[in-house]
């Protein structure tokens, strides 16, 4: 086994390792998901990665990282500072702390990295360059573009003692400008980088060779031409321009005012957001400390906030739409596996037999027409569908409107607390009502965040239900990199189940009875014990005890407990785990029966599998919820077994080819060091997004 990780390595029973109100032994969640991103930037750092993908987890990890402060350092420092006792206080603060600590040594190995990226695309005749690199040529090209389309954007202000720092916009980044008046005076200003309405990279002239592509990005055009950004009003001798950028508290104020229309409440909580706090301020290491000083008084940052330095260039969330075509440097272009045939009618389809897709292997393409065959279909009566997050230009919405031109009965539950998606639910869901669907807005106290889809048909007075039953969202553009499972069914008491849990949804009082599916808020927890129980006492009773599960996140103390009861009663357990593992694995007395490991590869690991030996009668299930306490009990999730031996069989062999994988897997032991698994003894490396890949192209959906 090759270490890349050892700086993560992390004592596993040290700061808030512990569930306070349990005792039980956690590694901190928070930790955890550093040690996540971590293996994020081992792909960047791994040569053998093509290059262009290189390029896009470096933008992957920033994102990554800016959304980790917005969410999980956010609800630290909060905890931190309400804090009852002095106890819980040193806690979080020492928590706080060290995420500080592991941030500054992640950003030391991206700094390193992002420059190797640089290089090795110069070795592919693409270059970015910064404004002392300009030619003659270029230069003039770059002061043209400056004063054509780059300054009429461009609103400098001031920073002093006298005003006040304008509303800093969190998703942009800003120059702190130092300037030197020819009197001998200093001013200091501000300045928002228009990537909103101008693109962050800039294709420029090449110097010499003609296939050369050259970019520089926006902040560099506007270095090179920084004493024109004041207009020339004022008498300056020297001007330097520091990159740096907030991050704010995320989370919405919605209150208790159920009477109030949701939508109103979430678009006002959304203000409040732009307004939040700041809880993070990363800088340009080179800034002179006077300014840095005057930013972090006017941005009145306090005792619990993180400050990073950094290096020159922020918002490197950018490089994930990084412009340059490198298609010819990447893994081969492979379409989706053919779903349904064209010629063939989609609820015939689904008669004949349970369908099961897996996508991105699979084509997305199988929902969207499902959804516009029950628009024109005059057999159907009513669609009922989850919308958590959507695409931009979203055939599944249209398809809906269309439904309801066409007299179907539509409803639509359109979740408008989906993280960072508020906006643009609350757009989806003005036109899905103006159309004419009945939107429901969510659940008073619940995010739903089931993927359910209830199609009613009637046939010669004779209703049948078509549903779709699946682990990731109605979304085509996700589809294409994430990996989620879809079933689509017309078994009859699955139907009636999905029918339930949209009747649910509308009604939360009742508590409708399933005959297959586990639904949070109140039967998801439940079955899964259970489930481990049943494990646990099969191998207390000499027989054989399994559990192998594949999940996006793993946190949850009350399972995490339960699982450790299980190592020790001898079920042998295996977990694939993407993200967050507060689980420590591998230790003695606590889980010497548990092995964990994470896949990080082109497509995003998204699926959640949850097998149960059960006697020798495995037990597969497929879900929407991650093992966290929010979705086993705060939120609405569907937990749907899969009674179609094929399609277990599918899944089964998914995971082993995962479990296999010795080019892209890492160990998580006790300590997250990410420790990538280097099987000697195999002759045969397995790859297992390309495994799979060949094996479904072998079954048939």
């Amino acid at each position: 086994m090759l270490n890349l990780d050892a700086e993560l390595a992390h004592p596993p029973l040290t700061i808030a390792a512990t569930d306070m109100a349990h005792d039980t032994p956690l590694f901190p969640k928070e930790l955890s998901w550093l040690s996540f991103n971590a293996r994020v930037l081992q792909e960047v750092e791994d040569e053998s990665v093509p290059i262009i993908e290189r390029v896009r987890f470096l933008g992957i990890f920033s994102n990554n990282l800016d959304e980790f402060y917005r969410v999980r350092v956010a609800d630290v420092r909060r905890l931190a500072t309400f804090a009852k006792g002095s106890k819980k206080k040193e806690h979080f603060s020492a928590l706080l702390a060290s995420i500080n600590e592991k941030v500054l040594r992640l950003q030391t190995r991206f700094s390193n990295a992002y420059v190797k990226v640089l290089r090795d695309l110069g070795r592919h005749h693409i270059h970015l360059i910064n404004e002392r690199q300009l030619t003659e040529k270029q230069r003039l090209y770059v002061e043209s573009y400056f004063h054509n389309e780059v300054l009429p954007e461009l609103e400098p202000f001031f920073i002093d003692d006298r005003d006040n720092m304008p509303l800093l916009n969190e998703a942009s980044f800003y120059f702190g400008i130092y300037l030197e008046l020819e009197d001998g005076s200093l001013r200091f200003a501000g300045l928002e980088i228009p990537t909103d309405t101008l693109p962050r990279f800039v294709a420029i002239p090449p110097r010499e060779k003609r296939h050369e592509r050259v970019y520089i990005v926006l902040d560099n055009v506007i270095r090179a031409c920084l004493i024109d950004v004041f207009r020339r009003v004022l008498p300056i001798e020297k001007a330097l321009a520091f990159t740096f950028k907030i991050s704010r508290d995320a989370e919405l104020e919605l209150g208790e005012h159920v009477t109030q229309n949701i939508v109103d409440r979430v678009a006002k909580s959304l203000k409040k957001r732009k307004q939040a706090e700041p809880v993070r301020l990363v800088y340009d290491s080179t800034m002179p400390e006077v300014l840095l000083d005057m930013i972090k008084k006017k941005l009145n940052m306090g005792r619990y906030d993180s400050y990073t330095p950094g290096g020159r260039y922020h918002n490197s969330k950018d490089f994930m739409s990084f412009p340059a075509d490198l298609k010819a440097h990447t893994y081969r272009a492979r379409e989706p596996l053919p779903t349904l045939p064209d010629s063939a009618n989609i609820f015939e389809w689904i008669d004949a037999s349970d369908r099961l897709c897996y996508y991105p292997y699979h084509d997305f393409r199988v929902i969207t027409k499902l959804l516009a065959s029950a628009a024109l279909d005059p057999k159907v009566r009513e669609i009922r569908i989850n919308l958590y997050r959507v695409a931009k230009n979203s055939r599944v919405v249209a398809a809906l409107v269309n439904a309801v031109r066409n007299q179907k009965q539509v409803t639509a539950v359109v979740e408008l607390q989906a993280r960072f998606d508020e906006q643009a639910n609350i757009h989806w869901s003005n036109e899905l009502s103006d159309a004419g669907v009945d939107v429901i807005y969510g659940v008073p106290g619940l995010k739903v965040h089931c993927k359910l889809i209830s199609i009613v048909r009637e046939d010669g007075g004779r209703k049948s239900y078509y549903s779709h039953f699946g682990t990731g969202n109605f979304n085509e553009s996700t589809a294409r990199f994430y990996c989620d499972f879809s079933l689509l069914t017309a078994d009859e008491k699955m139907g009636e189940d999905a029918f339930r849990v949209f009747d649910f949804i509308k009604q939360t009082h009742l508590q409708p009875g399933y005959q297959h599916l586990w639904v949070s808020p109140y039967s998801n927890r439940p079955n899964l014990l259970a489930a481990i129980d049943r494990e646990i006492d099969a191998a207390v009773a000499g027989g054989r005890g399994e559990i192998f599960i594949k999940c996006n996140n793993l946190v949850d103390s009350e399972l995490i407990e339960r699982l450790y009861q299980a190592s020790s009663a001898g079920v042998q357990v295996r977990i694939i785990v993407r993200s967050m593992c507060a689980l420590l694995s591998q230790t003695r007395g606590l889980s010497d029966n548990i092995k964990v490991v994470s896949l990080v590869d082109k497509y995003l690991e998204h699926a959640r599998v949850y097998v149960f030996h059960n006697g020798g009668d495995q037990q597969v299930l497929l879900s929407s919820a991650d093992l966290m306490t929010r979705n086993l009990d705060h939120r609405v999730e569907v937990t749907f077994p899969l009674l179609d031996t094929r399609h277990r069989e599918t899944v089964l062999a998914i995971l082993e080819l995962q479990w296999q994988d010795n080019q892209k897997a890492r160990v998580l032991d006790a300590n997250q060091s990410n420790t990538r698994i280097a099987n000697q003894k195999s002759r045969k490396n397995v790859r297992a997004q390309d495994a799979i890949r060949q094996y479904l192209k072998k079954r048939e959906v």
